[in-house]
């Protein structure tokens, strides 16, 4: 396919098809085997992303090859699979069992233990003292008031004490 402006829709299908297992090729590869552009193969797979394929990133380590979106897609279609579907999925998919469920081990425990940054834990140290602080200050001045009217109504009662 030498460079050309348009592609049938069965022709990108048969290049993002090469992209996925068991082929997994490369978009360098492909991009100069078929002389296409990368930023074009590129917008396919995005593409192809957004109406729900499955379609891994080209990384040298294998469990980063899948985005964060792949990996959430691949656990909700296989967590409700039997053995036997999750390893015709995984060699369909090109993937290991142990992987998927790593990977849903990973999920479930997001929501079992927030994690915070240290800047997070930092500005809230920071809040809770200034809060600490604000109590503190109201309570004095709620005390300096109550003081204050003590001190008009025992003058209007007995009168000031530097007349006399």
């Amino acid at each position: 396919m030498a460079n050309r402006t348009s592609y049938t829709n069965e022709e990108k299908q048969e290049i993002l098809k090469r992209l996925q297992a068991p082929e997994n090729e490369s978009v360098a590869a492909l991009s100069e085997e078929l002389d296409i552009p990368k930023s074009t193969l590129y917008s396919w797979i995005r593409k192809a992303r957004k109406q729900g394929r499955v379609i891994p990133n080209n990384r040298s380590k294998p469990n980063s090859k899948w985005s964060k979106n792949d990996k959430f897609k691949i656990v909700m279609a296989t967590y409700t699979m039997n053995e036997e579907e999750l390893n015709s999925y995984c060699r369909e998919h090109g993937l290991y069992k142990e992987t998927i469920k790593q990977w849903q081990k990973l999920m479930e425990n997001a929501f079992d233990t927030p994690t915070k940054s240290p800047e997070l834990i930092e500005a809230t140290n920071k809040n809770n003292e200034l809060e600490k602080e604000i109590r503190y200050k109201d309570k004095a001045l709620a005390e300096a008031a109550a003081l204050l009217v003590l001190r008009k109504k025992a003058k209007a009662i007995w009168g000031d004490p530097e007349e006399e």
